[in-house]
């Protein structure tokens, strides 16, 4: 630019010198330039100005891609400032959630230090205690032992030996009643043969299906021989004995053996247990005795742990078996245990296991170990797993109370794990601290899936020793 308007000016000074130059020299004046002298400054003064023009275009145009340049990377990190000031928002709720769980958890730790140490003086208030009625029971053993060797023999007095007989008396009833019973089975037992035979017959003939539809071919049931009784007691003492009468289920395989097709609520009878209603559901190839169940929520299950053992709710609708009658089944035979799940998208899946139920003085301890399904496994295998519920924790000792974290009664190992009978909670209904609280299927590796319904059923291994 600077050099255009040089050559635009150096002409005019140019001839301006030279004019001076002939005045100092010569008076006469010099010859008037030439006027194609002059086309030839105007020739060179427009080619500098295009020149000036070309260049002042290119610069514009490139001071417009710089800038359209500077205004795109102005719009992104507006967008970028935006989206960090949404994360940074959404981290300082967290944070603020985050302090008030760790001020609760603050306040829990010093309520467990001061129960812990409340306990501690207690323990040690029990042990002095504990001590002392040692002492006093040794002093009371030495009494007895002296007056022992010092009191004569006393006589057996006649209460005891009526007594004795009167037991003898009731030995010699039962047994008599064992005999009767013994007749008795014998007797179904030949009335079972000769039913299978006339179904055997009934379905080889061509007027099977007229047969069908006309009577039920359904075993009746047997005719109980009166059983003599003697006194009140007698019949309450062998009723207590007998286990194995045929006619009475000991679970919903043994209804199917017999010819039951129809799900839904039955009657049976357990060995060593007494007679209680179960739902029984048929599929194509046997039964399986439910032991819960769960579709809408209608239910509270957090429940105590005497209900917990007992049972509660609807066989119709939802329900739990109770672990007391739970054993009485399980510990029959072996048995496998069924478990039905569907998510809130309608997919169902399943896992059965085979498993142990432990006594109730072991808190119904269960050891699973898986043997087929198409979910992957949420449960311990090979682990001992304790009953827990609010109410009576057996699971993590010292640690906090899973069922009053998480709801309902579970076999827990620790907190955090899968958890069929905690609250009925829908997807998003809650926040994410409310959704270990809920039914949920929790793999060993992977999310937390949270379950719609839950069905748990079991069936002995050995379905022929329920014929």
């Amino acid at each position: 630019l600077y050099t255009l308007v040089f050559l635009f000016i150096a002409p005019f000074a140019i001839s301006s010198t030279i004019d001076k130059d002939y005045s100092s020299f010569d008076s006469a004046p010099p010859e008037p330039n030439s006027r194609f002298a002059m086309l030839d400054d105007v020739r060179i003064l427009a080619n500098g100005l295009l020149q000036l023009g070309h260049g002042l275009k290119d610069f514009v145009h490139k001071t417009k891609g710089q800038m359209n340049d500077i205004f795109r990377k102005l719009n992104i990190f507006d967008k970028s400032f935006y989206e960090l000031s949404l994360q940074t928002n959404e981290i300082k709720v967290e944070e603020e959630e985050l302090r008030k769980t760790t001020s609760r958890l603050q306040a829990n730790n010093e309520e467990i230090k001061n129960i812990s140490l409340e306990l501690n003086s207690k323990i040690e208030d029990l042990l002095q205690d504990k001590i002392q009625l040692q002492e006093k029971v040794g002093g009371l053993e030495e009494k007895i032992i002296k007056l022992a060797h010092i009191q004569p023999e006393v006589q057996e007095p006649k209460e005891m030996t009526s007594l004795k007989n009167f037991v003898q008396q009731q030995d010699n009833h039962i047994r008599k009643l064992l005999k009767v019973v013994q007749e008795q089975h014998a007797q179904l037992d030949k009335q079972h043969n000769q039913i299978k035979e006339l179904e055997q017959k009934l379905s080889n003939t061509s007027f099977q299906e007229n047969t069908e539809s006309s009577s039920s071919l359904k075993q009746p049931e047997p005719k109980i021989i009166p059983l003599p009784s003697h006194n009140s007691t007698a019949p309450d003492i062998c009723n207590s004995l007998i286990t194995a009468i045929p006619g009475v289920a000991t679970d919903c395989t043994a209804l199917y053996k017999r010819g039951e097709r129809t799900s839904g609520i039955y009657s049976i009878k357990p060995n060593g247990s007494e007679a209680f209603n179960v739902y029984c559901e048929m599929k194509s190839d046997s039964s399986w005795t439910v032991i819960q169940n769960r579709v809408d929520g209608s239910l509270d299950f957090n429940q105590t742990w005497e209900s917990y053992t007992n049972g509660f709710g609807d066989l119709k609708g939802e329900f739990w078996l109770g672990l007391a009658k739970l054993y009485s089944i399980a510990n029959q035979a072996d048995y496998i245990l069924r478990i039905e799940l569907k998510d809130w998208k309608d997919n169902k899946r399943y896992i059965e296991y085979t498993f142990t139920l432990g006594s109730p003085e072991t808190d119904y301890t269960l050891h699973l170990s898986e043997i087929s399904g198409n979910i992957p496994n949420a449960l311990p295998e090979q682990t001992e797993l304790r009953f827990s519920v609010m109410d009576h924790d057996n699971a993590t000792k010292r640690d906090c109370n899973c069922p009053e974290r998480y709801s309902g009664g579970w076999w827990h190992r620790a907190c955090g794990e899968t958890n069929l009978n905690g609250k009925y909670i829908k997807p998003r209904s809650e926040g994410k601290l409310e959704r270990r609280r809920g039914i949920y299927w929790k793999p060993q590796k992977g999310r937390f899936y949270l379950i719609k319904s839950t069905k748990l059923m079991i069936h002995p291994t050995d379905l022929e020793s329920f014929e």
